[in-house]
């Protein structure tokens, strides 16, 4: 807001699954051009909103919820934005069709990367879960080169990927790093992780260590941040430096 000059604020506000529907209801009276959203809301909130575009559907969950002028309320999914704008500004010679790419996790990140990863032309996914009906329900509604992997194939599922993703919460503060051998790794794979915090997991600092370019995930907030501003503002901000290490900074702190 400083960057663009916008009087206003954006603010945290801790609501509990049973109070969703009463608060994204109350955002037209108080004024709120919008908000997003974290988990645990971004599937409840799909049935709470008055309409979910064709991106939020296939992606199966929506972070983003504008109010328009006569109060009703938009969904859209922008975490596939914030994904590829990562990836992107840290590698702009990046192509989806360069070979194949492991994605570890099925779940709502998984959803968002699986989508971006189509969208950008790629042309293999292979993608692997602790379960199948996740993966599956992907496939059903993404369709796409997706292939899934059992878990038990996780390690050998990196061979010749050009690419590997931890789209998992394994190894966010608080939880068990995730279980996976970079064994069969190429040198030459770009490993994601698309948490944040910590700003290094055990999963990138043990590619890094074997030699891997490495990406967290802190600009995934970055980069779905200028889409939601066009929809609430018809204003696009940049990335800037200086936000990331804003953003750096307030994670360091705590």
């Amino acid at each position: 807001m400083r960057q663009q000059g916008v009087e206003g604020r954006y603010i945290p506000l801790a609501i509990k699954p049973e109070g969703l529907e009463e608060a994204l209801r109350a955002l037209p009276p108080l004024g709120f051009s919008g908000c997003n959203l974290t988990i645990p809301h971004k599937l409840g909130a799909m049935s709470v909103v008055d309409e979910v575009d064709e991106v939020g559907k296939k992606i199966g969950a929506i972070s983003c919820v504008v109010v328009r002028p006569d109060g009703s309320l938009f969904g859209t999914n922008n975490d596939w934005l914030g994904f590829l704008g990562n990836l992107k500004e840290a590698h702009p010679a990046w192509r989806g069709d360069e070979g194949a790419i492991a994605v570890i996790g099925a779940g709502g990140g998984s959803r968002a990367v699986c989508y971006a990863l189509l969208e950008a032309g790629a042309t293999e996914i292979r993608l692997v879960n602790r379960t199948r009906e996740e993966p599956n329900a992907i496939v059903r509604d993404m369709g796409g080169p997706i292939k899934i992997y059992d878990w038990e194939d996780r390690h050998d599922v990196l061979a010749g990927v050009t690419m590997a993703v931890n789209a998992t919460s394994q190894g966010m503060d608080g939880e068990p790093a995730l279980d996976i051998q970079l064994t069969h790794l190429p040198a030459s794979a770009l490993v994601i992780d698309i948490i944040y915090t910590p700003l290094e997991t055990p999963f990138l600092s043990m590619a890094r260590d074997r030699g891997n370019s490495t990406l967290n995930g802190l600009g995934m907030p970055l980069h779905q941040g200028p889409p939601a501003w066009e929809r609430w503002f018809g204003i696009k901000p940049s990335v800037t430096d200086e936000l990331r290490h804003t953003l750096e900074r307030s994670i360091a702190s705590g």
